[in-house]
């Protein structure tokens, strides 16, 4: 199909008329029924069918649907890039990050370099990291914030700043003045947690620190999300272990948190194609993510 039968089809998709999707093609009626004929007559099939006067997508049109959708997204994305280069100072912007830095990272990061590249367009979104390094890989993103090291081959990845794992807690489980000593691993022992059944190399390694202890932590709920188990400890269910980005994804006062000994460590990495140069925009970006990701963790060694 020639790409204006393409988007008549979706043109009458959208409307539900031939009137109505030659005005929205800023074309004549008949001009828009003898193309949709056209379109008929070389695929040798009906596109749409008459019904109570409105046009009704055949069987065929409907198999269709969801392939000419595409390429009409892929089109509005094309008209959005080449517009966006066309202006000085402007680049797309397109980040995926895991969901816990989307909640303490991406907001912040974007917002300020809206500020610095006010005509810059950003598409933002969350995925984990193997799903992640897939969308890099098949260009659907340019950047990825992770806290993972992928070991991919065909990816870019850089250190932003390096971080240790934070044992999360309700308010008022310790003294104030505690807050500031890390807490001993061995302190967890027989201890009430939210068990972490996330199956990546952070959470492989918090699970084999705490099958040490003795007696066992008890465990009464799992779950596989560290987001999850910071609202379970904010509401009372006892101690967590998490990255230190989770443990402040909850505003100030939601969680008690602590550093814990010995310290593991969180590195967190930007990931990009290599055969895809970073262009200012996206310079920016993981200077400004970095900056506040290394702000967050200076309050985690120093807390109020």
């Amino acid at each position: 199909m020639r790409l204006r039968y393409i988007e008549l089809f979706h043109a009458v998709l959208t409307t539900g008329s031939l009137t109505g999707a030659a005005k929205l093609l800023n074309i004549s009626q008949p001009a828009a029924s003898k193309a949709l004929q056209h379109a008929e007559d070389k695929l040798g099939f009906a596109l749409f069918s008459r019904v109570r006067g409105r046009l009704q997508p055949t069987q065929q049109a409907l198999q269709l649907r969801d392939r000419i959708e595409k390429i009409i997204q892929d089109v509005h994305d094309l008209q959005r890039l080449t517009s966006s280069m066309g202006q000085p100072g402007s680049c797309p912007l397109r980040v995926t990050c895991t969901p816990t830095l989307a909640q303490v990272l991406l907001p912040a990061a974007t917002v300020l370099l809206r500020k610095a590249f006010p005509d810059a367009a950003a598409e933002l979104s969350t995925q984990h990291s193997a799903v992640m390094c897939e969308a890099l890989s098949l260009r659907e993103t340019d950047i990825g914030l992770t806290l993972q090291d992928t070991g991919h081959q065909t990816l870019r990845q850089k250190v932003l700043c390096r971080g240790h794992v934070m044992v999360i807690a309700p308010p008022g489980w310790w003294p104030e003045k505690e807050l500031s000593q890390p807490l001993p691993i061995s302190a967890l022992a027989g201890q009430p947690m939210v068990g972490i059944t996330v199956r990546d190399a952070l959470g492989n390694m918090l699970q084999s620190h705490l099958a040490q202890l003795e007696p066992a932590p008890r465990t009464a709920v799992s779950v596989q999300t560290y987001q999850l188990a910071h609202t379970l400890v904010a509401k009372g269910e006892g101690l967590a272990l998490v990255d230190p980005f989770t443990a402040r994804c909850g505003g100030a006062g939601s969680v008690q948190m602590r550093s814990l000994k010995p310290h593991l460590e969180v590195v967190l990495y930007a990931m990009y194609r290599p055969d895809n140069p970073l262009n200012p925009v996206q310079k920016r970006f993981l200077d400004l993510v970095r900056q506040l990701a290394q702000r967050m963790l200076t309050q985690d060694r120093n807390p109020a």
